[in-house]
């Protein structure tokens, strides 16, 4: 790949001679701008880089949503029957289509053969399968892990950017790979999305539309896989939560997807029937649901990440997250929320209970803000800009 002359190299204010010109970038991800937070994360972060007139952005996708005209989008084809080919034939093309090309940086944000810089919105992938989801190796799970081991143990990948710590972790104990050429970038958020809209406005509208009284306690839940996310284990520790504080009202409040007629016989079991409200799915305006809320919680088995938390604290919320979500790296335990064992009832209901108390909530909520103002997508773009250019500058 050619480097030379590049206007992202860190020497080039020392070259007078030499005509900088543009960075040429490769992105490479199969959906582009569409649906799911991994997508969201490449489409904030490329769309910002692409804004910078030192970069020219190519995005090598199968699908894609531009958001604006600043990048240059080529079809990259994808064999997707037999299934085990899905993964292989969509990087063998990409393969070919960046080589017919000269680029100063290859970024994928999947499983390819060959690049410099390697985003993992995820764990490695034998590990998801066996012990996440509890499965077996299937065809297209072997061709994934192929295509994984291909890129990170080929020697040309110079940067691996997970994007939590816990992701970092379950990389480097599945692979061999330089310490120094691993770095944590995590999600970024966009804080201006919240802050547009008025908070006790949200508060009365929101809460109109669902039935919740404005002195209410609510505690949010957002998710598109109720199960995954331990919205059982959340309704248990309400229900165990309720009698204990008889004078506070306590309401759950549930976005996003998942089997509604389980979980709401799951509450009436429970005997808290009156205090789950299901609120749908938003396709949008889902910052004035945050904002009408009062505590979020995700009890995840496992959650690389986790925009949403990142998203709650934007909008002042103190969270109760368990220890499997990467969004750990942001909470601090009795500051800005807390981190629990998804399994012990007990200690949820517990905290539950501190968050009832106005004044608790009012504290860490302050501390929720301030984490989210320094995980911003401009101060996350500023990070890999940086990598850029120490990866042209070697």
């Amino acid at each position: 790949m050619a480097r030379e002359n590049c206007f992202c190299r860190n020497d080039m204010k020392n070259t007078k001679d030499m005509i900088p010109r543009k960075c040429r970038v490769a992105i490479v991800v199969p959906k582009y701008g569409l649906v799911g937070g991994g997508e969201r994360f490449v489409r904030e972060l490329t769309e910002r880089i692409a804004a910078d007139y030192r970069y020219d952005i190519h995005v090598f996708a199968n699908k894609w949503m531009p958001k604006s005209d600043r990048i240059t989008f080529h079809k990259v084809p994808i064999i997707t029957f037999p299934k085990f080919l899905t993964t292989i034939s969509f990087a063998w093309f990409a393969d070919r289509k960046i080589a017919e090309m000269n680029f100063d940086i290859i970024h994928t944000h999947e499983r390819i053969f060959r690049a410099d810089i390697f985003t993992m919105h995820g764990v490695p992938h034998r590990f998801w399968v066996k012990e996440v989801r509890g499965k077996n190796m299937s065809l297209f799970d072997y061709g994934t892990s192929w295509v994984e081991k291909k890129l990170i143990n080929n020697g040309k990948c110079r940067m691996f950017l997970p994007v939590s710590s816990l992701a970092k972790r379950k990389f480097v104990q599945e692979f061999r790979v330089d310490s120094k050429k691993v770095q944590v970038v995590h999600p970024g958020v966009d804080i201006d999305e919240f802050n547009k809209f008025d908070r006790h406005e949200c508060r009365r509208g929101i809460r109109r539309r669902f039935g919740i009284d404005e002195t209410d306690t609510v505690i949010l839940f957002v998710s598109m896989n109720f199960e995954l996310k331990g919205l059982d284990n959340l309704m248990a520790a309400m229900a165990l939560t309720k009698p204990k504080h008889p004078s506070k009202k306590l309401k759950l409040l549930v976005v996003g997807k998942g089997n509604q007629l389980k979980y709401r016989n799951v509450a009436q079991n429970l005997g808290i029937g009156n205090e789950v409200v299901f609120g749908g799915v938003w396709e949008s305006g889902i910052e004035q649901v945050y904002l009408a809320s009062d505590v979020f919680a995700m009890l995840s088995r496992f959650d690389t990440f986790g925009m949403a938390v990142l998203e709650a604290m934007s909008a002042s919320l103190p969270v109760i997250i368990t220890g499997n979500v990467g969004a750990k790296d942001l909470v601090e335990n009795g500051v800005n929320g807390f981190i629990v064992d998804r399994e012990d009832i007990d200690v949820i209901s517990s905290k539950i209970g501190f968050m009832l108390d106005r004044e608790n909530r009012k504290k860490m909520a302050k501390e929720a803000y301030k984490v989210a103002a320094q995980n911003t997508w401009e101060l996350m773009s500023a990070r890999v800009l940086k990598i850029y250019n120490e990866v042209v500058g070697n």
